[in-house]
């Protein structure tokens, strides 16, 4: 996989957009989301350090992840049953083999933290698609969205009372959408959730390999603002401490708890190793 992998994986998310408006149009969509439940708001801890936990069958760095036999919902019960803030579940089926109908199957089984689309969003229509499904989050890559476009996506998501996690790869990333991010800030509604993240992802999209250092090396681009979140690489509590003592709020993770046998216990580790580190 080269560093064409976003390019690749947004080219086939227009497909798949295309087809799915053919399928379903906006105003049926918007219908749907009307029949929606309000998604639970994603709340930060006091303790200063929380968990996105990811239900992820399959990822290109790791294969499989999962079998058939494991059950999206119950992967995600143990999460939540563990403390985690939210769940992200991969909807992307080429590469990582997943579905909206994952997302769903987590969404009636978890009604007490949101669910977040993690995919190649790369129009508002997703967004709306993502509402539909009962998702209370989505995530929105700068690299391969222009600063108009994750703006009218951030704005759609807000309209929709979504949270959103915005993530960056490099500084290049950090200078797309932190303006954008900032000029929105103001205008949403301050009822005391958390509803605008700042990602960094430490992978090497061309050797798969992670880059940890990357977490440290970024944080003075970083807006004390808006929450950070450290995303990729963050598998062992010692990491985890290491990110939370660096200042990043959250941790997402997915491939260290799909493959744990006991994913709550793991995120347990997880989220009292970054609160240990946050309150010494």
């Amino acid at each position: 996989m080269s560093a064409d992998f976003l390019q690749g994986m947004a080219l086939a998310s227009v497909e798949r957009l295309n087809t799915a408006r053919a399928m379903v149009d906006l105003v049926t969509l918007e219908q749907r989301v009307a029949e929606q439940k309000e998604p639970p708001p994603l709340h930060l801890s006091a303790t200063g350090f929380d968990l996105i936990a990811e239900v992820k069958k399959r990822s290109p760095s790791a294969g499989q992840l999962a079998t058939t036999t494991v059950s999206p919902a119950a992967q995600a019960g143990k999460y939540a049953a563990a403390g985690a803030a939210a769940i992200s579940v991969l909807t992307e089926p080429q590469r990582f083999s997943g579905s909206l109908e994952d997302l769903q199957q987590v969404v009636t089984g978890i009604e007490s933290i949101p669910i977040m689309r993690k995919d190649f969003l790369v129009d508002p229509y997703q967004v709306v698609e993502a509402r539909a499904a009962g998702a209370g989050g989505v995530l929105l890559i700068a690299a391969i969205l222009e600063p108009p476009l994750l703006r009218d996506m951030l704005q759609v998501a807000f309209e929709l009372g979504m949270f959103v996690l915005v993530e960056a790869f490099d500084e290049t990333d950090l200078l797309r959408c932190i303006p954008v991010m900032a000029d929105l800030l103001p205008a949403i509604n301050n009822d005391g959730s958390c509803r605008m993240l700042l990602g960094v992802n430490c992978r090497n999209l061309r050797t798969l390999e992670v880059e940890f250092a990357r977490f440290m090396g970024l944080t003075e681009q970083l807006p004390a603002t808006i929450p950070w979140v450290a995303e990729s690489g963050v598998d062992t509590p010692d990491k985890a401490g290491r990110v939370a003592s660096a200042g990043y709020r959250l941790a997402l993770v997915g491939t260290a708890l799909m493959r744990s046998d006991e994913p709550e216990h793991a995120a347990q580790a997880l989220l009292y190793a970054g609160r240990d580190a946050r309150q010494r």
